[in-house]
């Protein structure tokens, strides 16, 4: 059966819905500006800051003396990071579509890598993606039943297998962190509670419900909200919504255990990217099991920092965690090549996936 349980939205005929383009929007492009300036911001005072501690002549020898097979290897493991984010977006559409190719969710899910990383807490990637699904034909219903299902299945297997390395490695994480670990036990909680109340939401939306209307009635008097009653209107739809998406899951065990298992792997791999670059610049005495629960302590700490790609917080967190790992000299380097990876990278690829061609010029104007 074609169409699917995953539709059932509310009954606004929301299948005729169009989403407007965000890049047409003065204010979110005034935003993107912003925030691609600070990215380059980010990107400049870090090479500034390298070079004023290390030195031009250090960081050429630093350069010459990294091992470039670990350089390449940290590439095809991002390739792989893509493949399986494309993956945990492509399953829920293939359930949808029975005629969706991955090759076009491998592109949509790369122009979500892009707007996560240019936005604060990744929060323009989903309009995005649902914008570019829009003009390949897909109902906007379909595009939001897709992503929701990603979005509960990923943000689960991410916490899971956090928890898990993040347990088993629990002495050594406590050494490394010392006088920080209250850091790593907040950010873990305040991850695990924010996954609970995800859940919360698909299961008993009338919790949700009434725990954020007081806080929707405050911020209406602090004037935070303008319009109290639209607010509260929008959030009981929007959870509504949802949770009617999160209940028709049930019916694609297939695709749920798929996304599981892809989301996973992913997990894995964007943990591994650190274990790469550490090997790159000669470091050795840690193993990969140790290195990867300490990148999930650095993301979940990535988490609560209201910039850009968590720019700023992230190199921080880095040098905080990492410091005492890397050899002497080579962590600012080491901070540098990681960021490529996770965030510079991410963004060039998924800005050239922006680029029309003309198929698919051809596509949208046949739509």
């Amino acid at each position: 059966m074609e169409e699917n349980n995953l539709e059932n939205l509310d009954s606004k005929n929301v299948e005729s819905e169009v989403i407007e383009d965000p890049r047409k929007k003065p204010k979110n492009k005034k935003m993107n500006i912003i925030s691609i300036i600070l990215i380059v911001a980010i990107f400049v005072g870090l090479t500034i800051y390298m070079i004023t501690v290390d030195g031009i002549d250090n960081i050429i020898n630093l350069l010459k003396s990294v091992d470039y097979r670990w350089v390449v290897g940290g590439i095809g493991i991002l390739i792989l990071w893509f493949i399986c984010d494309a993956m945990t977006l492509h399953l829920p559409l293939k359930t949808i579509y029975k005629k969706q190719k991955f090759k076009d969710s491998f592109r949509v899910a790369m122009i979500g890598q892009l707007f996560n990383n240019i936005t604060p807490f990744a929060s323009g990637g989903q309009p995005m993606q649902a914008y570019e699904l829009s003009k390949e034909g897909k109902r906007v219903s379909d595009s939001l039943s897709a992503m929701t299902m990603k979005f509960i299945i990923t943000q689960t297997a991410l916490a899971i297998f956090t928890t898990v390395i993040i347990l088993a490695q629990f002495d050594f994480l406590k050494d490394l962190m010392k006088d920080y670990m209250w850091i790593v036990i907040l950010s873990f909680v305040v991850n695990l509670l924010a996954i609970v109340l995800v859940l919360l939401a698909g299961i008993k939306k009338g919790i949700i419900i009434s725990i954020c209307k007081p806080f929707i009635k405050l911020g209406a008097k602090l004037h935070i909200v303008k319009d109290k009653e639209k607010t509260i209107e929008n959030f009981d739809e929007s959870v509504t919504n949802f949770s009617t998406q999160f209940k028709n899951m049930k019916h694609y065990p297939k695709t749920i255990l798929g996304i599981f298992i892809s989301a996973i792997i992913q997990s894995m791999l964007y943990y591994s990217i650190t274990y790469f670059v550490y090997r790159a610049f000669g470091n050795d005495g840690v193993s990969y099991f140790q290195i990867v629960p300490a990148q999930a302590i650095l993301l979940l700490i990535m988490t609560f920092i209201p910039t850009p790609g968590s720019g700023g917080g992230a190199e921080g967190g880095f040098l905080l965690i990492f410091n005492s790992i890397f050899k002497q000299g080579t962590i600012n380097m080491s901070i540098l090549f990681w960021r490529l990876y996770t965030f510079y990278l991410p963004i060039i690829l998924g800005a050239f996936f922006l680029i029309p061609t003309k198929k698919r010029e051809t596509q949208k104007n046949s739509a």
